[in-house]
């Protein structure tokens, strides 16, 4: 865990608030606009909550992280059609908000914090009956990996012993493809969804020749959207950094990656998620991926 005093984490911080603030104009923007769906406000706030989870990870900001996830599941089921943003809908969301705010505004303590009760309140929101078959969108369920089937893995790093390792340890678990920069992984991630084969998990490297890892990831994600994949359905994306580089993670959960590894990688880390995933046949959102790092000092 980094120290709270720590610039990287003062900068998180603010770049929270900020995003808090702005969650809060969009949610009355997407109630405003109902069944219809403001999709750009709706894009933005899924964005900015996935990024106060990500960079809660960093940090260890256990209960920080876990109200950011239960908001962006409701957030992931309104964006994929799922859910109709009713006025008693935001107004949970808007509950949920103003309780991360606070946690936000008091990061020390957040992790005595009970949250127990928006919580509740986020998992008792119903869902609609699905629309995205109808209406041509792309959900979890829909993309879920079946049963223990082999996966399709994109491994992106310029340095060869960080390649090796990585696809020496994911080859176990299914076909491994190589790309030594993003603008390659790019060209390989179009090429495999526009011929059916989707890759279900990307371990990109951030600091790479022609085309960085984060600039990688916007790309691959809206690659996803044109196809009507949103990211919580899409592939899962690892980000390998090394530990001067972390201020760059929080950047990339921007982006919507899923988690990261700090260099030297190491196999341990990275086991369990890429376990479950190879496994898993309800929804790649319960893969774990969304808090699993390599702890540094």
């Amino acid at each position: 865990m980094i120290n709270l005093d720590d610039e990287l984490a003062e900068e998180y911080l603010a770049e929270s608030r900020h995003h808090v603030a702005k969650l809060q104009t969009d949610l009355l923007d997407i109630e405003a606009r109902g069944a219809a769906i403001e999709e750009e406000a709706v894009n933005r706030a899924f964005r900015a909550v996935h990024s106060i989870k990500g960079g809660a990870s960093l940090f260890d900001l256990v209960k920080i992280r876990e109200l950011a996830h239960k908001t962006e599941d409701v957030l992931a089921l309104i964006r994929s059609r799922e859910m109709i943003p009713t006025q008693d809908r935001i107004s949970v969301l808007l509950s949920a908000t103003d309780r991360l705010n606070e946690l936000i505004q008091n990061p020390a303590n957040s992790n005595q914090a009970d949250i127990t009760k928006i919580l509740t309140a986020l998992a008792a929101l119903p869902m609609d009956s699905p629309a995205s078959a109808q209406k041509g969108y792309t959900s979890a369920v829909d993309q879920a990996p079946q049963g223990n089937r082999q996966l399709r893995v994109l491994i992106v790093e310029d340095d060869f012993t960080s390649r090796l390792l990585l696809q020496t340890f994911l080859s176990r678990y299914g076909e491994c493809h190589i790309a030594v920069n993003g603008k390659e992984a790019v060209e390989a991630f179009r090429a495999a969804l526009e011929q059916g084969q989707i890759y279900d998990l990307i371990c990109m490297d951030i600091m790479m020749p022609e085309m960085d890892g984060r600039e990688a990831v916007r790309h691959v994600r809206g690659i996803e959207e044109a196809h009507g994949i949103f990211s919580n359905a899409g592939a899962k994306i690892i980000m390998t950094t090394a530990v001067t580089d972390l201020k760059e993670v929080i950047r990339c959960f921007q982006e919507l990656c899923d988690c990261y590894l700090v260099k030297p990688i190491r196999s341990d880390p990275i086991a369990q998620p890429v376990e479950v995933l190879s496994t898993n046949s309800v929804t790649h959102q319960g893969c774990g991926l969304t808090t699993t790092t390599a702890k540094h000092h």
